[in-house]
């Protein structure tokens, strides 16, 4: 159903342009919306011309409109002018106002068909004939985002993303309060940078309107309309997985999320399990800071001692001798690869833990 500010806004630039009053009635004679105050009661009248035959019909110097949504009756226009085209006039209103109803019909199937499918809540048939009856390219290419901010729902995130992005063959809607999903066709796009400067523009225009928080994140493409939920999940995933390893990047796609998309399934128990055969009963959070820099820098600079001890500023028989220390403590020297690798999942692991750990 189209909203009354919607049906306001409509009538009052009809208004503008036909020089006439306007009043929109429901079936029951109440007001829903009027570009003046001195129409009098109407509702009797209203009502009596509900019960007409007639689909226009003039009363008490107003022009009655019935204006119908797939032949239900939602609305009664009344028209009032002193020009001799009033009559013309009020049809030709009551047409554009019919119009309007098919459109936001559509579109508000539309939106329902796009959550369903987000949902998986669609049997395989009935997503190719509701998308053919909704005229749904079926074989478009397409890539599921989603757009996360901060109290999303109260800084009308989705409105604003309807507004940009909600063109063309391009879908905007929600399934829940936190995020905003954006089913975009990429058709179009022959490389995956392509997309990423669409994520990228996305992020920069949404902060611009004032929006705070914002990150993006989105599945990998798919060629059938029925793999537009797996797109969905895939960036669902890209969203947690990206606040967990990569949280100080504001766009993240499912294809970049390497190792941190494995560590992210696996079981809590499993994880802990892990742990304490890498660490023993000691916690990589008991580390102090000098420590935790230097593995980080060390990572960062893939195991070079030279480049490590350079950019932290410090004698390479410190960083040797700090590398030793924690040799002593773990058991794992992160000279030798095989023993990095494992540093650098536990690490990874500790941070899904207690990353999950705020959800329980």
């Amino acid at each position: 159903m189209i909203s009354n500010q919607i049906l306001q806004n409509t009538i009052d630039g009809l208004k503008t342009i036909a020089h006439v009053d306007l009043c929109v009635l429901d079936i029951d004679g109440k007001e829903v919306a009027s570009t003046t105050t001195d129409i009098g009661n109407v509702t009797v009248a209203a009502r009596n011309f509900v019960e007409s035959p007639a689909d226009s019909q003039e009363i008490q110097g107003h022009q009655y409109f019935k204006i119908y949504d797939e032949q239900q009756l939602e609305y009664i226009l009344i028209c009032t002018g002193s020009g001799e085209n009033t009559y013309m006039l009020g049809k030709m209103i009551a047409y554009q106002i019919q119009s309007l109803l098919v459109a936001y019909k559509e579109r508000f199937d539309k939106d329902n068909f796009i959550k369903n499918l987000l949902l998986d809540n669609l049997l395989l048939v009935d997503i190719y004939s509701r998308a053919k009856k909704l005229h749904i390219q079926t074989d478009a290419k397409r890539v599921a985002m989603i757009i996360e901010s901060e109290n999303g729902r109260d800084n009308n995130a989705l409105e604003i993303t309807r507004t940009h992005f909600g063109n063309g063959n391009d879908f905007v809607t929600e399934v829940d309060e936190d995020n905003v999903i954006v089913v975009k066709d990429v058709t179009d796009m022959l490389k995956p940078s392509e997309i990423s400067k669409v994520a990228e523009d996305m992020l920069q225009t949404l902060e611009k309107e004032g929006l705070s928080g914002v990150r993006v994140a989105y599945g990998t493409v798919v060629g059938e309309i029925k793999e537009v939920s797996r797109s969905y999940k895939e960036a669902k995933m890209a969203l947690d997985v990206g606040k967990i390893f990569f949280d100080e990047r504001k766009v993240i796609c499912y294809s970049e999320l390497g190792i941190g998309r494995l560590i992210y399934q696996l079981p809590i128990p499993l994880c802990k399990m892990f742990i304490k055969e890498i660490f023993g009963g000691r916690n990589p959070d008991d580390f102090d800071q000098e420590t935790l820099t230097t593995i980080d820098k060390f990572f960062e600079n893939s195991l070079n001692v030279s480049e490590t001890s350079r950019q932290l500023f410090i004698h390479r028989n410190t960083l040797v001798y700090r590398l030793d220390k924690l040799q002593k403590s773990t058991g794992l020297d992160l000279r030798v690869f095989d023993d990095a690798i494992t540093f650098k999942i536990a690490l990874m692991v500790v941070r899904y833990m207690k990353y999950m750990e705020r959800f329980t």
